[in-house]
């Protein structure tokens, strides 16, 4: 059996939330754990100062929360490699030498891409880093010949590309060097969480999330202001299960089905207040939060340990892409002193 090999990652922008939990996190904690697995984990750094350069320090402090984050889940440093994009230079130069495979227009043509410009609103002053972010990735995937890179249903363009770049570059050095890895999209019937206001994902820019690093107070906060029913005013009045936030959640996180079908029915009928049901999310977001704030609050006290598991899971890094650019370069012809 061919050993699988996953990579995976965040942009260090802030603390992660229960979005990057439910969409990644708990998901990677169960990878780690399936034989003949190896699974590397990204810190992307480098790509979050794309968009950051004139804000280093928000990336800089944001390394410790996103590692503090992983090893609080679960995240086992002896069974995944945790490390930091700009510490492995290998990956930048494989860029380069991708760079000459990919045209402007094919990059400008990457939905994603053009999806993200948008959003980002740059105008005219797009930064050339993040334009060609989706070549960067592509190194960053084969530099560990990747054979399955776990993405949201918004990145396929971006895995589309990398798979681009690996046949065009096997094709023109005629060498099978890059592995095309295989694309894994979230289950179909996979909850998608939204922020607590309903406004849309949640999202760090739009302040709307539950952080795993958020105090029990914090939490139970958050929730009592999650946006319900409008229309729902008295407990008596008929309330809407459709886009009401507190049952999104509840569907995600609630064990007890059958219970929860009830609730909802008593909802709509009338006769069933906000608070009770936003209570009954408190106590099951509690339960699933407090022994991931607990373990966090324990690795805070120690933060050079984190660094240190950093720095070692970068060293593996450096030496795995390291091989992998050689034999790129040797493909290339361009290892001059190597005989």
């Amino acid at each position: 059996m061919n050993k699988k090999i996953i990579l995976t990652g965040d942009r260090p922008t802030g603390k992660l939330h229960l979005g990057h939990y439910v969409g990644s996190l708990k998901n990677r904690v169960k990878l780690q754990e399936e034989e003949n697995t190896k699974m590397y984990i990204m810190i992307a750094d480098q790509q979050a100062l794309t968009d950051n350069a004139e804000n280093p320090q928000k990336i800089i402090d944001s390394v410790i929360e996103v590692a503090l984050d992983y090893l609080a889940v679960g995240i086992d440093p002896k069974k995944t490699t945790i490390f930091l994009q700009s510490q492995v230079p290998q990956l930048a130069e494989l860029t380069v030498y991708y760079m000459n495979l990919v045209t402007l227009a094919r990059v400008q043509r990457n939905p994603t891409v053009k999806q993200e410009l948008k959003s980002k609103d740059f105008g005219e002053s797009i930064p050339t880093g993040f334009l060609t972010y989706p070549i960067s990735q592509a190194a960053d995937i084969t530099a560990f010949k990747a054979t399955h890179v776990p993405v949201g249903e918004d990145q396929k363009p971006m895995l589309e590309q990398t798979r681009e770049i690996v046949r065009d570059f096997n094709r023109i050095y005629k060498k099978e060097v890059l592995v095309e890895p295989e694309i894994v999209l979230p289950p179909k019937n996979m909850g998608r969480l939204i922020g607590i206001d309903g406004s849309g994902k949640m999202s760090k820019s739009l302040n709307n999330g539950i952080y795993l690093s958020d105090s029990k107070e914090k939490v139970k906060e958050k929730i009592m202001k999650m946006y319900t029913d409008p229309n729902h005013i008295k407990v008596s009045d008929p309330g809407k299960v459709e886009g009401n936030v507190v049952f999104t959640y509840l569907d995600i996180f609630d064990k007890n089905k059958e219970e929860l079908e009830e609730l909802k029915k008593h909802y709509q009928k009338g006769g069933l207040g906000d608070v009770k049901l936003k209570l009954r999310l408190n106590e099951i977001m509690q339960e699933i939060l407090e022994p991931i704030r607990n373990k966090r609050k324990e690795l805070e006290k120690d933060k050079y340990k984190v660094y240190e598991i950093l720095k070692k899971g970068s060293e593996e890094a450096r030496k795995i892409a390291g091989q992998t650019l050689k034999e790129v370069k040797t493909a290339m012809g361009i290892n001059y002193f190597d005989n």
